[in-house]
């Protein structure tokens, strides 16, 4: 009886976190110490030698005499009965794995020697791409077995026909040869099983091996490309009714491949994520029978409708993820559908962003168990005070982008002493907070932007020293930054204070943030009034966006920027030679300065990851070097108000990022997740702008920056005729080459432009007649040619007329529509319109 006892415990705690925390060794009833095995501590060191310990993760592994004991070592466990190895844990946390601090090396066949091992977790290293040995299948007592994030991975054959495991994770193991699943449900026992992230794009065969799974508790298929399920064959299978938690999330599977065998399933699913796939129409009735769901996720989907009564009688669920959908109603009869039933007490989590609904925020104290509310990106409107004052566990609050009024006191928060995460953004809101406020919260991400708080800096910030995310941006703040605001910079991940009229110097900053922080610090303090030289910068700040104030001088050295911004301030001298150690940089904007001196070789030779480079209005000088040619990912070019002389280099076709016609991501930025509570993540994402001149006038660009392809020349001493490799780059936007000395006509193949929404050739040297091919540019919506020595008839098409005449002025010679002159041997000129003017457009087509 005893012996099941222990039998019974061991088989429990292996499955357990709390089986990771047991001690090694305990004293048997003779008080003797049960210590490792030798042969299996040999084992052990002969493991260690394969690998690379950059980090000292296995320095309590050694032969010396208080070392002896391999049961204490890092992540060993041993059998407290026969001395065995049982457990060998060697995962990486997240944490040092973003750090790099993990093992590398290769997977020793040592561990055969582990004869009773029953858990073995290699995740978050590096075993140099190389396949999981063939021993691993031979380890016939193994239970448990995680590779998850371990790099390119593929599967031994003995492995495949492992009937006793009974936990595989392979999360992030980018799997070779992936066809065929069938091995899978030779693994009869696995109750938990993740091959998250691995493409399964031509495992057709996923669906029916799961099925046959039977014991299955646990299926995590996140970001797999599943291949979609034919309706017609899910009846022939007897699926396995035990799963409790199932994970199909960004698969892009249709409504038809997940609802008719979903729900057979649904008296026991506890968890469900069908996020991001292409889940249509309205929320199916048959949700309602899953009785003991708690947790359920459909955002980033094409759900439409309103939300149905039945969830408000699901007594069970914790957390309803809805966001990002096509949701639409008044929220109000949201909140009385959902009040009516028992999930009321449940619910604690509830996730409706990026949808449609509107009308005010009703009262919700009655969902005294919410910890988290989502509604940012709606169409909401009216007050939120007293609407929202009661909910006392609340966590995590985001009314980002709607309509909301009024003015926000300290009452509003006099019960919220839990929240974590405040964003507010972008409504009409105003807070009004005394001076000596001291909130009952301590707060992570705080987003006011757009808020009115102004014009003193808030002190009751001073109390918030666990600030990870802080956005102040256009709040109205005038006042300096108090000496107490940077210390509490040194957790800060992201700052923004941009579009306020702070004054002032900055403090030393590469001494005020975390350097070793993962991510670095991102800065974003643009059209201020900062004054002064640029202060030292954390070197590891991924985002630095300076622009619009008075800093003069340098930088110092910033390895991992990918976004610099520095436009509009006082800086001169040459372009800082730091900056080519900046490989990673994606954004580069150091316009309206006053940099002199020619455009260095090294923008092109190292910092080949730019997308956006803006070098305008400043005093640059000498050729274009051919090394700019190497941006093959560049998309903006912003050359303009310079002194540059000589030609345009025929290399710009090597843009190969302006060769293509259409973009599927219209913003250029970077995100960060915030890990709300387990299962739950919030996705925050930070746009990149940029000031550009358009049609005439200058506008920032952020959300639709991404779609942006130009090349702007203007207004500098080029010379020679336009290089007919540039028609190559049937991408262009906006292609911007006026106020220089370009001489020669204008090819024929600018045709090809076809993408073109802007074109700028005035004042210049062109000569000769317009080509005929510039008419097919449907889609031009800007066109100058003025001022340059171009002859002869304007060729005819709507296009072309349909433009003012002073398009053309300052061509002496130009003749024709929309021009009063008429050309030779014309007897009329039509008005557009007439029937004249259409038969001379049909002559023209002849």
């Amino acid at each position: 009886m005893l012996s099941k006892l222990f039998l019974l415990f061991e088989n429990i705690a292996l499955f357990s976190v709390i089986f990771l925390q047991l001690k090694p060794t305990i004293a048997d009833s003779n008080n003797i110490i049960i210590r490792c095995i030798d042969e299996e501590r040999e084992a052990l060191l002969t493991f260690k030698q394969s690998l690379v310990d950059e980090h000292g993760v296995l320095s309590s592994w050694g032969r010396e005499d208080d070392k002896r004991d391999c049961c204490k070592w890092r992540g060993v466990h041993c059998s407290n009965t026969t001395g065995h190895v049982k457990v060998l844990n060697l995962r990486t946390s997240d944490y040092d794995f973003a750090r790099r601090k993990f093992l590398k090396g290769t997977i020793s066949p040592a561990l055969l020697k582990l004869y009773d091992l029953r858990h073995l977790d290699l995740s978050n290293n590096d075993f140099g791409g190389s396949p999981v040995p063939e021993f691993i299948g031979s380890l016939s007592k193994l239970r448990y077995l995680s590779l998850s994030c371990g790099g390119p991975l593929e599967l031994p054959r003995k492995f495949r026909n492992h009937s006793r495991l009974e936990y595989l994770n392979l999360e992030n193991s980018c799997l070779f040869s992936v066809g065929s699943l069938e091995w899978l449900s030779r693994l009869s026992s696995l109750r938990h099983l993740d091959p998250s992230y691995i493409n399964l794009a031509k495992s057709s065969d996923w669906f029916q091996v799961v099925a046959k799974l039977h014991s299955l508790k646990s299926l995590v298929l996140c970001s797999c490309a599943l291949p979609p399920v034919n309706p017609s064959f899910i009846w022939h299978f007897n699926l396995s009714t035990s799963i409790e938690t199932l994970d199909l999330s960004d698969n892009n599977l249709p409504s038809s491949s997940v609802y008719p065998w979903l729900f057979n399933l649904s008296r026991n699913i506890l968890y469900l994520n069908l996020g991001s796939n292409s889940l249509r129409g309205s929320i199916p009735e048959a949700f309602q029978h899953m009785v003991s769901l708690k947790s359920l996720h459909l955002c980033d989907s094409e759900l439409e409708g309103g939300i149905p009564k039945f969830f408000g009688n699901m007594c069970s669920l914790q957390k309803l993820g809805l966001s990002q959908n096509k949701l639409s109603g008044q929220f109000s009869q949201i909140i009385q559908n959902l009040s009516c039933g028992c999930v009321v007490n449940s619910l604690e989590g509830l996730y409706l962003g990026w949808n449609n609904f509107t009308g005010p925020i009703p009262h919700l104290g009655g969902f005294s168990s919410l910890e988290a509310l989502s509604l940012e990106v709606n169409r909401l409107n009216g007050t939120i005070g007293t609407s929202l004052s009661q909910l006392s566990k609340l966590e995590f609050l985001s009314l980002d982008g709607n309509s909301f009024t009024g003015v926000i006191s300290e009452t509003f928060f006099s019960n919220m002493s839990n929240l974590q995460m405040l964003f507010l953004a972008d409504n009409s809101l105003a807070l009004k907070l005394s001076h000596n406020w001291v909130p009952l919260f301590q707060l992570k991400w705080l987003s006011l932007a757009s808020c009115k708080m102004g014009p003193h800096f808030p002190k009751w910030l001073q109390t918030q020293n666990q600030l990870v995310h802080l956005d102040i941006s256009n709040v109205g703040i005038t006042d300096i930054i108090p000496d107490w605001f940077w210390d509490l910079s040194s957790k800060l991940s992201y700052l923004n204070l941009s579009n306020n009229h702070i004054k002032g110097r900055l403090p030393d900053l590469s001494l005020r943030f975390d350097g070793t922080r993962i991510g670095g610090t991102s800065i974003d303090i643009n059209s201020n009034h900062f004054e002064g030289s640029i202060p030292p910068l954390p070197s590891n700040s991924p985002f630095l966006n300076l622009s619009k104030n008075k800093f003069s001088g340098s930088m110092g050295f910033l390895n991992n920027i990918r976004t610099l911004n520095l436009h509009n301030n006082r800086l001169t001298g040459e372009l800082p030679s730091s900056l080519r150690n900046c490989s990673q940089l994606r954004v580069l904007d150091l316009g309206k300065n006053a940099f002199f001196g020619e455009i260095p070789t090294w923008i092109g030779e190292s910092l080949q990851n730019l997308i956006v480079l803006s070098l305008k209005s400043n005093k640059l000088h000498a050729n274009i070097p051919y090394q700019l040619c190497h941006l093959g990912l560049i998309q903006v070019l912003d050359l303009s108000f310079n002194i540059i002389s000589g030609k345009i280099p025929k290399c710009f076709n090597n843009f190969s990022a302006m060769t293509y016609e259409r973009c599927s991501n219209p913003t250029i930025g970077f995100g960060k997740c915030i890990f709300v509570s387990p299962g739950t993540v919030y996705y925050y994402k930070y746009l990149n702008n940029l000031l550009l001149t358009w049609k005439g006038s200058e506008n920032e660009y952020k959300s639709t920056l991404g779609l942006v392809r130009c090349l702007d020349l203007s207004s500098n001493k080029l010379d020679g005729a336009i290089p007919e490799e540039i028609m190559d780059l049937v991408g262009l936007i906006a292609l911007n080459l006026s106020r220089n000395n370009l001489t020669g006509p204008i090819t024929p193949k600018i045709g090809e432009l076809t993408s073109l929404d802007f074109l700028d050739l005035s004042r210049n040297l062109f000569s000769g007649s317009i080509p005929s091919s510039l008419s097919q540019l449907s889609g031009l919506g800007v066109l100058d040619l003025s001022y340059n020595n171009l002859s002869g008839k304007i060729p005819l098409g709507t296009q072309l007329q349909s433009f003012n005449a002073s398009v053309y002025a300052g061509n002496l010679e130009l003749c024709g529509l929309p021009l009063a002159n008429k050309c030779p041997n014309e007897e009329s000129t039509p008005s557009p319109g007439t029937d004249d003017y259409s038969d001379a457009l049909e002559d023209e087509d002849d």
